[in-house]
């Protein structure tokens, strides 16, 4: 399986710059995986796909203001550090900009002394290991210095932190945001649960390897980065009560996907607990307890193309990625959604 059997060609012009006032206007493509058909609405229609029984299945995780712009106390350098992973307390792995020069025993200071930090290690992948230093609560000061994550396709400046943020994000984590989840509103979640579709949370803390590009030819060469996940026990209840019913199981996102596929065993039914997960999901997987996805709209030749493709067939995908980018739908992080059904 070739990388290039997932390319499209996408104009930069549709590459969605800022969210919609209304998170719920997006617009909706809404793919039949069995038919290959075709059909367009508006996000907030998405009730009408929904039935009595079915189970939601969301992903908690909140994004970090996790990019930091400081200088190396040398040099008085300028210098860009990415948080990617916590290993411990203050210890976390890190994405440094410039990397080069970067080296162990390099001193960092963030908003004039507020944080300081001490470069400690060099990863297998060149991601640095940086131990901060600071008085008070780490995730005050992060809020106070930090800035959200934007990927790199995204150039326009956030005005507001909270737009890349779904409404019911809870669990401090990511580097990037369930995007996803962020067309729903807090009345449209409520307006689901009255109509008798049960809401379960997972967490997984996303990070940017699920963003990174796939860089061998052969798909199967492809190394996922790990990511942390938690499935607590009586949302894994709510989960397989819905599927013993004869609901489905719909999950927004790729990452709760990921999250509820890590988890469940062999038999279909989802196991309460935590820990890591590399899962790469592309087509010839089969899918053990996930029914129907919510998603974005994703990069040409990236996993999560590989991920829908699995579920819907890699041409019903590229055909309805044709017909989005005829229709100019909005793509990426802040555009528009499409449901696999």
């Amino acid at each position: 399986m070739n990388v290039k059997d997932f390319y499209f060609d996408l104009p930069q012009e549709l590459i969605a710059q800022d969210p919609l006032e209304d998170r719920s206007a997006s617009r909706l493509l809404v793919l039949d995986k069995e038919t290959g058909e075709v059909t367009h609405r508006h996000f907030r229609d998405i009730m009408e796909y929904l039935k009595p029984g079915d189970c939601l299945v969301i992903n908690d995780t909140k994004v970090i203001p996790a990019r930091l712009f400081g200088i190396k106390e040398d040099t008085g350098a300028k210098i860009e550090v990415l948080l990617l992973k916590r290993k411990e307390k203050d210890v976390w792995e890190t994405l440094v900009k410039p990397g080069k020069k970067a080296r162990p025993g390099t001193r960092l200071d963030f908003g004039q002394g507020l944080l300081k930090g001490e470069i400690i290690g060099v990863e297998e992948e060149g991601n640095r290991l940086i131990r901060f230093e600071y008085d008070g609560i780490f995730e005050e000061i992060l809020d106070q210095l930090g800035q959200m994550p934007l990927p790199p396709y995204i150039t326009h400046q956030l005005k507001d932190k909270n737009r890349y943020q779904t409404v019911y994000a809870k669990h401090d984590g990511s580097a990037a945001a369930p995007t996803a989840g962020l067309h729903f509103t807090k009345e449209l979640l409520a307006q689901i649960e009255e109509m008798g579709v049960s809401i379960a949370s997972v967490t997984l803390h996303v990070g940017l390897g699920t963003f990174r590009p796939v860089k061998v030819e052969n798909v199967l060469d492809h190394h996922m980065h790990s990511e942390f996940y938690i499935v607590e026990e009586g949302e894994a209840a709510k989960i397989n009560g819905a599927k013993a019913a004869g609901g489905r199981v719909i999950c927004v996102g790729t990452t709760s996907c990921r999250t509820i596929e890590s988890a469940a065993g062999d038999d279909g039914i989802l196991k309460a607990g935590s820990g890591w997960t590399d899962i790469f999901i592309y087509p010839g997987y089969r899918f053990k307890i996930l029914d129907a996805l919510i998603t974005n709209f994703h990069l040409p030749e990236s996993t999560l193309v590989m991920l829908v493709s699995a579920l819907a067939g890699r041409e019903n995908v590229l055909n309805a990625y044709q017909k989005a980018i005829e229709e100019r739908y909005r793509f990426f992080s802040f555009g528009d959604a499409m449901f696999i059904k």
